[in-house]
């Protein structure tokens, strides 16, 4: 298993697209064992895209660019301004408060970053925002965006790990809202130290709030329903993925009439580009991961871990370090696929709560598109900023030590989590 970790870095490194490493140096463990037939692969690759469960997958991605297009997006942003606009640091805590609304719509964190650095990035440096801060601030914001339902790694952790995606959506919430919070407090601080001002004068009057939460009624109602469905069991969490579409498109049509032959178009050309990578990546992580299973690499890392500490706070320390670095790296989504099975039957050995575990874990995988050498969404607002890495990295430091302290809270107090899971679905 050596030679076949060694590939798919080295593979990495010369600038391989990251499905082909994947199974290129998966395919490198079959080569090694000629004693398995070599028809293993194929029948691996196609098999892993035949999990029904993961139906769900491309239908978010779609109703989430149905979503986009249907002028859900403007209306949250009137809304963000509005709730926060007057706080200090002004477009950045509207940055927050929209990568927060947008979590019901995206799922995305690199869909998000980038459309809040095309719509608020120029009017941020306007007002005097040094572009490192304005990367930085816009990048970690859509950090929330993953966590409130429903995020794409979410379902992509509940299906390979077979957890409850109903119970990790409903996790999703309060972590979301803690991150909102803390993030909101970081740009009050750093914000008044550089003078950034708030972009309304004074508090909203409630007739200007009811006004702009109206509007984007039907955008904010969207989580409500995919949790009410799935604790009724109303929907399984494929079938409300095409509840998803289905919604998307009745409310850009019939709600807010901006869905039209061309928008649809555009939103399928883009959501072509979207599932196609990902589900590329999921049929090929199915030959890496064969390999990872018959070398046994689960046990001798939890055996290695558990030989450490048997605290389960402190193993999970190191797993969350682990993923930090794994996610400077790696893309998120495939570090989810890869992970999920190594690391969460040792946090099941351990006695952890597999909706609390895999939230951290999420959490942590994703903070890994916000770091260099390779993070997704970090080269995704730089690029659109033309922002130097190096000002993003040093200007995102306390963004980075925010998140971070949220994520180290939530390993020590579960119940912020599981709360709402609890609540809604019961105690597991």
């Amino acid at each position: 298993m050596l030679l076949v970790v060694s590939a798919f870095i080295v593979l990495l490194l010369i600038g391989m697209p990251v499905a082909f490493a994947i199974g290129i140096s998966g395919a490198l463990f079959f080569i090694q064992n000629l004693n398995l037939p070599f028809t293993i692969p194929i029948q691996l690759t196609v098999s892993q895209t035949q999990n029904f469960a993961l139906l769900a997958v491309p239908l978010f991605i779609l109703s989430g660019n149905f979503m986009n297009q249907a002028g859900i997006t403007e209306r949250l942003l009137t809304l963000s301004t509005v709730l926060t606009g007057h706080m200090r640091g002004g477009l950045a805590q509207v940055t927050i408060a929209l990568s927060t609304l947008m979590g019901g719509v995206s799922g995305s964190c690199i869909a998000d970053a980038a459309m809040e650095t095309r719509i608020l990035g120029p009017e941020m440096l306007k007002r005097g925002f040094t572009k490192g801060y304005t990367a930085g601030i816009i990048s970690f914001s859509s950090l929330i965006t993953p966590i409130i339902p429903p995020g794409i790694g979410l379902i992509l952790y509940g299906t390979v790990g077979q957890v409850s995606i109903g119970r990790l959506f409903a996790a999703g919430i309060l972590p979301g809202l803690f991150l909102w919070i803390a993030l909101a407090i970081t740009v009050s601080l750093t914000a008044k130290r550089r003078g950034y001002k708030p972009e309304r004068e004074c508090i909203a009057r409630p007739k200007e709030i009811i006004v702009a939460a109206w509007s984007s009624l039907w955008a904010v109602l969207f989580p409500v329903f995919l949790l009410v469905g799935l604790r009724f069991g109303i929907f399984t969490p494929s079938e409300i993925g095409a509840f998803a579409v289905v919604y998307a498109i009745t409310v850009g049509v019939f709600a807010y009439k901006q869905l039209k032959w061309a928008t649809i178009k555009e939103a399928l050309e883009g959501s072509t580009v979207d599932i196609g990578a990902v589900m590329f990546i999921i049929a090929m992580s199915g030959i890496f991961g064969y390999g990872i299973v018959w070398d046994r690499v689960p046990e001798t890392i939890s055996n290695f871990m558990l030989g450490i500490s048997e605290n389960p706070y402190v193993v999970m320390l190191l797993i969350i370090a682990f993923l930090l670095i794994a996610g400077c790296f790696v893309d998120g989504s495939v570090l989810i696929i890869m992970l999920t099975p190594i690391f969460l039957p040792i946090a099941l050995d351990l006695g952890l709560d597999p909706v609390h575990f895999g939230l951290i874990f999420i959490i942590a995988i994703t903070i890994g598109n916000f770091t260099p050498p390779v993070g997704s969404a970090m080269y995704a607002v730089c690029s659109i900023l033309e922002c130097p890495v190096g000002d993003y990295t040093l200007e995102s430091l306390p963004f980075l030590f925010t998140v971070s302290a949220v994520c180290v809270l939530l390993i020590f107090v579960p119940d912020i989590v599981l709360l709402i899971p609890d609540w809604i679905f019961g105690k597991a």
